[in-house]
């Protein structure tokens, strides 16, 4: 699974046969667009919310269309497998090279996500968008019977987290931390 960085946005195009014109425009919106992605990094909760609102804008469209089942299938498997990424530590616990501390007296290594929280905010907002666009295409609308469906991607939805549970507890890992982080100065330090 190959996810584009934030930075590949205003990345120098390789050479093609396009013209000079539409090369230049092209390498000046990428950096609009990078520069716009930057802006948003540290705000976490306007991105999501603005991520909930597209959600929720696709599921009412769907409910009232009555159509785009296939297309809502495909976006619930792509989102399981973003989520899974983003649950999943960037080392093998297994391996040697990259395994986590399991005893007290272990080197502390930090939780680094296989797909951090921005790719993962990316990701998930550009697939909502995507199925919106899908949506005003008739052709995407293949009749199905939706409750299987959505029975198949409940009992593949259950069985993929069942496994990743087992895999954190297997290796001692929580892949959120909830606390606030607190900073001891050195006056603090100095008092003890």
């Amino acid at each position: 699974m190959s996810f584009s960085t934030a930075s590949d946005f205003g990345a120098t195009p390789p050479p093609s046969h396009e013209p000079a014109f539409v090369a230049q425009l092209r390498l000046s919106l990428g950096r609009k667009f990078q520069k716009l992605l930057d802006d948003w990094t540290p705000y976490h909760r306007p991105r999501w919310a603005f991520t909930a609102a597209l959600a929720l804008f696709y599921m009412v469209r769907v409910y009232y269309l009555e159509g785009w089942y296939i297309v809502t299938y495909a976006l619930a498997i792509y989102l399981l497998n973003l989520f899974i990424g983003f649950l999943t530590p960037q080392f093998d616990p297994e391996s040697e090279e990259g395994s986590l501390p399991t005893r007290s007296d272990d080197e502390f290594r930090p939780f680094v996500r296989r797909l951090p929280e921005f790719k993962f905010w990316y990701a998930t907002t550009r697939a909502f968008l995507i199925s919106i666009f899908c949506t005003f295409f008739e052709i995407l609308n293949i009749p199905v019977f939706w409750p299987i469906l959505l029975i198949y991607f409940l009992v593949l939805f259950f069985s993929t987290m069942k496994t990743q549970i087992l895999h954190m507890v297997k290796h001692r890992y929580i892949p959120f931390d909830f606390r606030k982080p607190s900073f001891k100065g050195a006056a603090e330090r100095d008092n003890k």
